[in-house]
């Protein structure tokens, strides 16, 4: 099927049944401002791309927020297409957590919108543009409206010398033919810049430096090492991990973040990057260079390691759900549109469960890519990985692998319309999206 035949077939996101009309909007002061403009961004010297962002530059802000206490923030949209912001990750009421499918009015052409809401709860977010994309890929994800959310539960910031946040894209993307339709990128980058291009990370022996990262992604997956040092992972998406391990080797899909502190006990200059050669080479790495050390950033070989979140979960029994619900992930025939019991959006079957009660859910992947699942305004714990089963691993975003069922028990304890979809852009709008309905 050609592009131009997928984005006849594609679906428009229509605003949910009953909606409001957007109410006019104030312009008075905020916690945040965001604008939504263009952006020229110099990947490297004389490597420059065209894009969007936030207030003018790639990733957006670097937002830190109290937990639990109240902010606004503006949206100002100075392009001549709607868009709508996502903050991801938090449990926040639909009317605002920035899905057109949950009732948040888009941000209009030329236009503004104001955001008004409690963060909750702490650890690392982010947010980025939830925008349909389809067969443009100069919108959504793809493009650089991404930025990372940082909730703050008190002031310990922790155990550790320096926070770095490390945010991952990709650019210039263009359609592939693999079996079904796919996504491929030319250019890689790092907190906005190609490997060898931005200012190192700078470290001094002994430090311990925790990584914020984010796949902000719009549908590859990562694995990513520093050569000659381990990684202490201590949350997935925001989340702490029951327990804290070290591993050589951080897996990562599109939505998700991990947390590792670093031990910097190996001086000299290193790159921290994609394990994969070309999509190193092409951009996806940055150095981490010691006080007093010079010369070009140097990779060694990673040896094989299987990333597994059983690694940083507990062993205790969990609770029988309430009740169990299955969901089978299937492509169509034609290879380029996603399903889930069958049903592409939006003429999926609402995902109905009643408040306060505890839902284990079967994501049965029958297909031959890996999904990253996310599903908004809640938090759910991973229980069963293929044949592994888990506890106290509290995510938003899962990786089901091809060919694999996962399993996680979500708690329904925030009424509304919620969005449940896969976070590789392109499944999301061929169809891989479902509502979350609570019962009367």
């Amino acid at each position: 099927m050609s592009c131009a035949a997928i984005a006849i077939a594609q679906h428009e996101r229509p605003m949910p049944a009953g909606a409001a009309a957007p109410a006019p909007q104030p312009t008075g002061d905020a916690d945040f401002t965001l604008r939504i403009g263009p952006v020229t961004l110099d990947l490297a010297p004389k490597r420059s791309i065209k894009t969007i962002g936030y207030n003018g530059q790639v990733p957006g802000p670097l937002l830190r927020a109290r937990l639990g206490k109240p902010l606004t923030v503006n949206v100002v949209n100075d392009t001549k297409d709607e868009d709508i912001v996502h903050w991801h990750g938090f449990h926040i009421p639909p009317d605002v957590d920035g899905s057109i499918e949950e009732g948040t009015p888009p941000v209009p052409p030329s236009g503004r919108r104001r955001y008004t809401f409690t963060p909750n709860p702490a650890g690392t977010r982010w947010y980025h543009s939830h925008a349909t994309a389809g067969t443009n890929l100069k919108k959504g994800t793809y493009t650089g409206q991404f930025g990372m959310f940082v909730v703050e539960a008190d002031a310990n910031p922790g155990a550790y010398d320096q926070d770095v946040p490390i945010l991952l894209h990709e650019w210039e993307p263009r359609f592939v033919e693999q079996g079904g339709m796919d996504v491929d990128f030319k250019y890689f980058s790092i907190n906005g810049k190609m490997l060898g291009a931005g200012e190192p990370v700078r470290v001094t022996p002994s430090q311990r430096v925790l990584f914020r990262i984010v796949n902000a992604s719009a549908t590859l997956h990562h694995r990513l090492a520093l050569a000659g040092h381990l990684f202490q992972v201590m949350a997935l998406d925001g989340n702490p991990v029951p327990v804290p391990r070290r591993v050589p080797v951080l897996e990562i899909g599109p939505g998700e973040r991990v947390d590792a502190i670093v031990e910097m006990n190996r001086p000299g200059v290193w790159i921290l990057g994609e394990v994969r050669t070309d999509w190193r080479t092409a951009g996806m790495g940055i150095a981490i260079e010691y006080a007093g050390q010079q010369g070009p950033p140097q990779w060694s070989a990673v040896a094989p390691f299987n990333w597994d979140y059983s690694l940083f979960g507990g062993t205790e029994p969990v609770p029988e759900p309430d009740e169990r619900l299955t969901m089978v992930i299937r492509p169509t025939s034609d290879g380029h549109h996603w399903t889930i019991n069958g049903k592409g959006y939006p003429k999926t079957d609402p995902i109905v469960v009643r408040a306060n009660r505890r839902y284990r859910w079967i994501l049965d992947n029958q297909s031959a890519d890996g999904h990253p699942i996310h599903l908004h305004r809640h938090t759910f714990e991973v229980v069963r990985v293929a044949d592994q089963r888990m506890s106290g691993i509290l995510k938003d975003v899962v990786v089901v692998p091809a060919w694999k069922q996962v399993e996680v028990d979500v708690p329904a304890i925030h009424p509304g319309p919620t969005l449940f979809h896969c976070h590789q852009q392109f499944h999301m709008d061929m169809g891989f999206m479902a509502m979350m309905q609570y019962a009367p």
